[in-house]
């Protein structure tokens, strides 16, 4: 047993008794694992205590976010620990099949479709801007796809721009065309040359969804689906550009207004940020997601190697995630102290997601909060964010250390 292992088993009696006074729920599927030695079922019992202990404190905080769900699979033995409420007005629980928006999540997805045409050769990592889409700015056509997958592009980041943020206020319900989004950017100059640095750029995947359609000739919610969603059997995630979520739904709130909470589940459409950050998804087809995504069932090992080959050293999404991050093409690296994974996190208003699995993806974890919470947060928000990340951390620990 490792030092680790020993500190958690010495409170294990504590945290169960805190769990249970929490009210936190667990529900486990499939087969356990054989009996291990006892070490082993000890440490795991202590991760699973630490980390129902983590959720719950996460939501009683102050500034803490109404319900998480955290779901932890080890080969066929999949756990989901929630605590809080998915709906403020209902009290009614946090369920796997509930539907919410994956925000940056959703950079993998597009990622994945973009890499699956890479493995058939429909696309090329070196393909370029400019040949894909000669319509697109000059100063843009030299940036290739790699570029865009591993944020080195030196796009600007469109959601940042002030005439967009007026536009998307002005018309929260009803978004422009994808091909319009990125107009506000088109008469600045880029932030760095391209490759040359790392910077998230939400424009970055804006353009990935655009070249996907060009090389297919079909719409990008039309592929994502033949390429990602159909093959993983995700029949409750799709990318929809309307307000609207699928019930029953993880409800998502702001704590900021005056009159808060505020329910901000439906405030703004999805297609304000369509492939960056617009589809809608549950927990359970999330963690079949990342599971698929990063074992390698969406492409080739050649394609998978590129994917993996080079990290970007503090590359990170928003809000980073737990240990040291670093980034590739739509892939983010999680070294922590209880070993590596591959994921990815993300950040919209109501939600904030975090998905990785092991890198041959039979363990995996996810943890979704029904509350925005980014790195660009202060006082009692960073406390929030910190939480979370300590919790994601205790996730990873728990789906490494199973049997």
């Amino acid at each position: 047993m490792t030092p680790r292992s020993r500190t958690r088993l010495v409170v294990v009696a504590g945290t169960v008794l805190a769990v249970v006074l929490t009210g936190i729920s667990t529900s486990s599927y499939g087969t356990p694992a054989p009996s291990s030695p006892a070490s082993s079922e000890s440490v795991q019992a202590a991760d699973t205590a630490a980390l129902e202990l983590s959720l719950a404190e996460l939501v009683a905080m102050p500034g803490g976010p109404p319900g998480v769900i955290a779901i932890t699979q080890v080969g066929d033995n999949k756990s989901v620990h929630t605590a809080g409420v998915a709906d403020l007005a209902t009290g009614q629980a946090p369920a796997a099949g509930d539907y919410m928006r994956v925000a940056s999540v959703a950079k993998a997805f597009t990622g994945a479709t973009a890499l699956s045409l890479v493995g058939t050769n429909d696309l090329g990592l070196e393909d370029t801007v400019g040949t894909r889409l000669p319509g697109l700015p000059a100063a843009w056509a030299d940036i290739t796809l790699r570029q865009l997958l591993n944020h080195t592009s030196g796009l600007p980041d469109f959601t940042q721009n002030r005439s967009f943020q007026e536009a998307a206020f002005a018309s929260m319900a009803v978004a422009p065309a994808p091909d319009a989004l990125l107009t506000v950017i088109y008469d600045q100059p880029l932030d760095f040359p391209p490759g040359s640095e790392y910077r998230y750029s939400n424009s970055d995947n804006i353009v990935v969804g655009l070249m996907i359609e060009a090389a297919t000739g079909l719409d990008y919610a039309d592929v994502l689906r033949q390429r990602v969603l159909e093959p993983l059997g995700l029949d409750s995630t799709a990318i929809p550009t309307g307000i609207d979520l699928p019930a029953p739904f993880l409800h998502g709130y702001d704590l900021d207004p005056p009159n808060s909470p505020a329910d901000v589940s439906t405030l703004m459409a999805a297609g304000w940020s369509w492939a960056s950050g617009g589809i809608v998804s549950t927990p359970n087809d999330l963690n079949t997601f990342i599971r698929g995504y990063v074992g390698g069932e969406l492409f080739g090992p050649d394609t998978q190697a590129e994917q993996t080959e080079l990290f970007i050293p503090g590359g990170a999404s928003g809000p980073p995630g737990p240990g040291i991050n670093s980034a590739s093409l739509s892939l983010f690296r999680y070294n922590t102290p209880c070993g590596v994974v591959y994921g990815h996190t993300g950040n919209i208003p109501g939600y904030t997601q975090f998905a990785v699995a092991s890198p041959d993806g039979t363990r995996s974890a996810t943890v979704s909060i029904t509350l925005a919470r980014n790195e660009g947060s202060q006082g009692q928000d960073l406390e929030v964010l910190h939480a979370l990340q300590q919790a994601e951390q205790v996730a990873i620990c728990l789906i490494m250390d199973g049997a």
